[in-house]
């Protein structure tokens, strides 16, 4: 892919990005009675105090803001001291750092602001209005910021990246568009030097070497003299008005004037000289285009919501919580009761056979032999010869009685019933009368 193109796309996220996390910041974030209503007024009034006794102090709270929102973002990483983290160092340590200042009257807005509203106000934000106030004090034009950013919880001085005074434009202009600023914004940014101050030091190198025709020959040998006699003296980024924010500084370019190489770079480059020459005929159009760049700066990369913390103090994280652990409940009571006497277990005998009724037998009535029966031959013809001599008597005894049974007694059997067999009658004696027959025993 074309490196023009990656960069374009990676520009229009971060511009996408910007404007997400811009909407949930709020002009007059902190104006109810949940948060801090007094807020801003605690911020203005004690930058007022400190300006009304030092008028540098605007410039040093506009380095500030820049130098901490060009790194991770405006979360007020830039206010930790390096005692405070864990590897004991801290972008204040990083060399482009070094002369930023400030960082007192930081603190003394905290103080105030933790006294009134405790734990609400953040570091950021705080940074933020101060500079909005101290532009305005110094001349600029007063302009309303949206607040509710939360402080950073990273401040590592190898992360600090930030643009040093000899670059050239094209090298600032892929600077400032990495943060999603076009190059009128650019421009705008850098008239913040209107009050700047550098030292010697920054300035030896590569402006006062040797006279290029690049500086004006009398601001030339003025500086050459006072830097060769001390290099770590001060010098006004703007000869003419040096403590007030207007449109100088543009015009001071157009002169030659320029301290820094990259201010008076901006003036001969082809793509921003249009911009100085309309910024140095035309103080209002600086003025706004200003405060917008201002107001841009502050939504670079905030942290909102629940992301980051609000410090207690500006200079250092918030201590982790402290997690008492309660010590844990005491183990209830287990009151053991005696075990319950075994059940008592009473054998009961065991259950009587189920009494089977059965039926007695039924009463069997032996009845007694029924009786022979009486056969009665019939008489035998009659033969009219003599009758034999008559049979000699038999008498047949009666049978024994039967054997005693204990059962019932049945009932007597009947006696037998004598069983006469009458003799057969005698023969008839041969005579001349008549026969006649005999059945039985005569009378």
């Amino acid at each position: 892919m074309d490196k023009k193109i990656l960069f374009l796309f990676f520009f229009c996220i971060t511009l996408h990005l910007a404007t997400i996390v811009s909407a949930q910041l709020q002009v007059g974030f902190y104006n109810t009675k949940a948060r801090c209503p007094a807020a801003e007024t605690i911020v203005r009034d004690t930058v007022r105090s400190r300006f009304s006794s030092d008028r540098t102090i605007t410039a040093a709270l506009l380095r500030m803001y820049f130098h901490d929102c060009f790194v991770r973002g405006c979360d007020a990483s830039l206010l930790i001291d390096s005692k405070n983290t864990k590897n004991k160092k801290s972008e204040k340590d990083a060399g482009a750092n070094g002369s930023v200042r400030g960082y007192e009257l930081i603190d003394q807005i905290k103080s105030k602001l933790e006294a009134t509203c405790p734990n609400t106000v953040s570091c950021a934000d705080i940074i933020a209005l101060a500079t909005r106030d101290a532009v305005a004090l110094a001349g600029g034009l007063g302009y309303s910021i949206p607040t509710g950013r939360r402080d950073g919880l990273v401040s590592d001085p190898s992360q600090v990246n930030l643009p040093g005074p000899s670059i050239t434009v094209p090298q600032a202009i892929q600077t400032f568009q990495s943060k999603g600023f076009n190059v009128n914004e650019m421009v705008s940014l850098l008239g913040g030097h209107t009050v700047g101050i550098t030292h010697c030091s920054f300035i030896q190198g590569d402006r006062l070497s040797t006279a290029d025709g690049s500086m004006d020959t009398k601001l030339f040998s003025s500086l050459k003299k006072t830097c060769s006699a001390n290099g770590g003296s001060p010098v006004f980024l703007d000869q003419n008005t040096s403590f007030v924010v207007d449109n100088s500084f543009y015009k001071q370019l157009r002169l030659k004037k320029g301290i820094l190489k990259i201010d008076q770079l901006l003036e001969s480059d082809r793509s921003t000289a249009g911009i100085v020459t309309n910024f140095a005929s035309n103080p209002k159009a600086f003025q706004q285009a200003f405060a917008n760049a201002l107001i841009k700066l502050g939504n670079t990369q905030v942290l909102v919501g629940k992301s980051g913390e609000i410090r207690k103090n500006c200079r250092a994280f918030n201590p982790p919580p402290k997690i008492t652990k309660s010590p844990p409940p005491p183990p209830p009571k287990i009151i053991k009761s005696p075990p319950p006497p075994p059940p008592k277990i009473t054998k009961s005998p065991p259950p009587p056979p189920p009494k089977v009724f059965s039926p007695p037998p039924p009463k069997t009535a032996k009845s007694p032999p029924p009786p022979p029966p009486k056969v009665f031959s019939p008489p035998p013809p009659m033969i009219t010869k003599s009758p034999p001599p008559p049979p000699p008597k038999i008498l047949t005894s009666p049978p024994p009685p039967p054997p005693k049974i204990f059962s019932p007694p049945p009932p007597p059997p009947p006696s037998p019933s004598m069983v006469s067999v009458s003799p057969p009658p005698p023969p008839p004696v041969p005579s001349s009368k008549p026969f006649l027959p005999v059945f039985g025993p005569q009378a």
